[in-house]
């Protein structure tokens, strides 16, 4: 595999870039399989759009749901809506017709903005573990804990710390010369896959792009088990098998996003990392699983286990074809 890109990135075609450009090769190895794996992608950004503007709306027109988890669950939605906007467009060019040049300052945004999506959605997953506990741990509490200004800051804590902890990268990037190559052997503009074609010292890079995936990941994971496990513990207190079904029904879809979202991303990090031995080819299909998949599975999960939310798109698609069949012909 690795002989291959080397084959490519020496091909007259990539060599003569402009140094201000680079050129994102898909994913190297299934370059004959590109048209197919677009069918999939395809679809998953398909359903990330229907999916998460469906929720955005059912939100926005439900009096009713306008409480803490629906609107945390509309900030996950937007955050996915911009992720999937960051990265599906580019990636659909490169598989359809291998249109992989990028500008350095295009590729620089992109990888800030993907990064940056990734920590905002971390930090609203953390938000709703919060809103478990609180709905469970504290009942008579969560109106006063979690009011409408909490949580528009906890939304704009999100935006802050993605920006933030993202924000040195491209600066950091930005000091590096690329002497040997622009090409990129991924489908977007990931972090070290671009530090590993710079010539000069990365350590700082290396440093600064695990440090800040752990302080999200690690960080955000522990207070997500935290809180899980002072849920458990109030739940195991109730007398009533009832109330304890109840009770944990209340974090399923929760649970189920939480699964979706950061088991690519553990996978992901650590074949990256430590999976010296796993195909290249593997590394790229876990990096685009990590962000295609919990876009698209979000809304239907929500949809599936949240009665309220169920109920209405049920409501809202009778009522269209009620309509429908009253048109005159």
């Amino acid at each position: 595999m690795s002989s291959t890109i080397g084959q490519i990135m020496e091909s007259p075609n990539y060599t003569h870039l402009d140094p201000s450009i680079f050129f994102l090769l898909g994913i190297p190895g299934l370059e004959q399989f590109h048209l197919w794996l677009s069918l999939p992608v395809c679809c998953l950004g398909t359903a990330t759009i229907v999916g998460n503007v469906t929720i955005l709306v059912v939100v926005a027109t439900e009096p009713t749901l306008h409480k803490p988890v629906y609107l945390f669950l509309c900030m996950l939605s937007t955050i996915d809506l911009a992720a999937s906007f960051s990265t599906v467009p580019k990636l659909l060019a490169i598989l359809w017709c291998g249109a992989g040049h990028i500008s350095a300052s295009a590729c620089l945004a992109q990888m800030f903005f993907i990064h940056a999506f990734c920590m905002m959605e971390s930090t609203v997953l953390l938000a709703m573990a919060f809103d478990r506990y609180v709905a469970i741990c504290h009942p008579l509490r969560y109106a006063s804990v979690l009011t409408d200004t909490i949580i528009a800051r906890i939304g704009v804590v999100a935006m802050v710390r993605g920006s933030l902890l993202m924000l040195p990268c491209p600066f950091l990037i930005g000091r590096l010369s690329f002497c040997q190559s622009h090409v990129i052997p991924h489908t977007y503009c990931e972090h070290m896959a671009v530090v590993k074609l710079a010539c000069g010292d990365t350590r700082p890079n290396r440093v600064y792009g695990l440090t800040a995936a752990l302080l999200v990941i690690g960080v955000d994971l522990f207070c997500i088990g935290l809180s899980y496990a002072l849920i458990a513990q109030a739940v195991l207190r109730l007398s009533s098998h009832e109330a304890r079904s109840k009770a944990l029904g209340t974090c399923g879809a929760h649970v189920c996003v939480i699964l979706i979202s950061y088991t690519p991303a553990l996978f992901s990090f650590f074949t990256h990392r430590f999976g010296h031995h796993v195909p290249h080819h593997i590394h790229i299909l876990l990096a685009n699983v990590y962000l295609l998949f919990p876009p698209a599975l979000n809304p239907v999960v929500y949809g599936v286990k949240t009665k309220e939310i169920r109920e209405r798109v049920i409501r809202a698609f009778q009522r269209g074809q009620g309509t429908g069949s009253k048109a005159p012909k």
